[in-house]
């Protein structure tokens, strides 16, 4: 054998080694670079299954407004909605959700639409349990809802024999005490023109009438809000938004945001001088199947004039 092949035959060898070594700094990396990426996946699996989908949290709110009457001071409202029963909401969730309400000792409870997943097919006598579990909530002065995009016929039998009032763009006069009522109008999410908006209103046609009653709306999709005569109500209380579903923390912003929820998707706003909250809600849907930095919430209202 020559120098010059002696030489090839050394530099081959030299070579092999050297590929040897990037292989096995390559399949270490790559090996590192999996289990990162599966402890990754498993906490952000866990985290949106097991943390921020289903483990709801009670958001409280003082509102203060000059017209509430005084025998309304300290009146507690709770909100609930989008529970999307069937998602990541199921009868033992509706059963802590319950018990979380009836935890505040509320006044008024209403809910804000999209009861059962669309996706969802009740079983066989989950209707009469989750009617069993609605039925339970306590209060004072009434509890009341309003339809979601997603809502049909079965919301109606749910919410009707769960003692809740449905408001189809309608109002009702709670009073409490005295002959000092509120004012709670509901809107249908179902019609979306202006002048069907109005006549949810109807109460304001009455000249007679207290045309300085403090007023609260229950709308599903806050977009709505744009709608309404913004000297008719001072609180609307909407769903729908899910406040993005997925959040960027510590700059407090969604990243998707829904049809009907497009300019208003965050938790609270001031438009046209009146206060507008949007739920969290409760479950999920098929827009975005998780939460992610955005817990499933109840929120709980207390009212008074000063």
């Amino acid at each position: 054998m020559t120098r010059q092949e002696i030489n090839q035959a050394k530099q081959k060898e030299i070579f092999k080694e050297r590929n040897k070594e990037i292989i096995k700094k390559v399949t270490k990396i790559s090996v590192k670079l999996l289990l990162v990426i599966t402890i990754l996946s498993t906490i952000f699996f866990s985290y949106t299954t097991y943390v921020s989908s289903v483990k709801i949290h009670t958001r409280e709110y003082r509102v203060i407004n000059k017209k509430i009457p005084d025998n309304f001071n300290g009146t507690k409202i709770v909100q609930f909605s989008d529970l999307h029963y069937g998602t990541t909401m199921s009868l033992e969730n509706l059963k802590k959700i319950v018990e979380m309400i009836n935890e505040t000792k509320p006044d008024i409870v209403v809910f804000t639409g999209d009861l059962i997943d669309k996706s969802y097919k009740l079983k066989n006598n989950e209707q009469e349990k989750i009617i069993n579990q609605l039925k339970k909530i306590e209060t004072t002065l009434g509890k009341y809802a309003i339809l979601g995009e997603e809502d049909n016929e079965s919301f109606n039998t749910i919410m009707n024999s769960s003692n809740f009032m449905i408001l189809k763009n309608e109002y009702d006069l709670i009073y409490k005490e005295t002959n000092n009522p509120i004012l709670l109008v509901g809107l249908n999410n179902q019609t979306k023109d202006e002048n069907s908006v109005q006549n949810a209103y109807s109460y304001f046609n009455e000249p007679t009438n207290n045309q300085d009653i403090f007023s609260i709306t229950l709308t599903h999709e806050p977009d709505t809000v744009d709608l309404i005569d913004p000297t008719k109500t001072q609180l609307i209380l909407a769903g729908h938004s899910h406040n993005g579903s997925v959040r960027i923390p510590f700059i407090n912003k969604s990243i998707v945001n829904k049809e009907g929820a497009k300019k208003y998707n965050q938790d609270y706003y001031k438009v046209n001088n009146n206060d507008l909250y949007i739920s969290s809600g409760l479950g999920t849907n098929n827009y975005v199947g998780f939460r992610l930095f955005c817990r499933p919430t109840i929120s709980l209202y207390r009212i008074s004039n000063k």
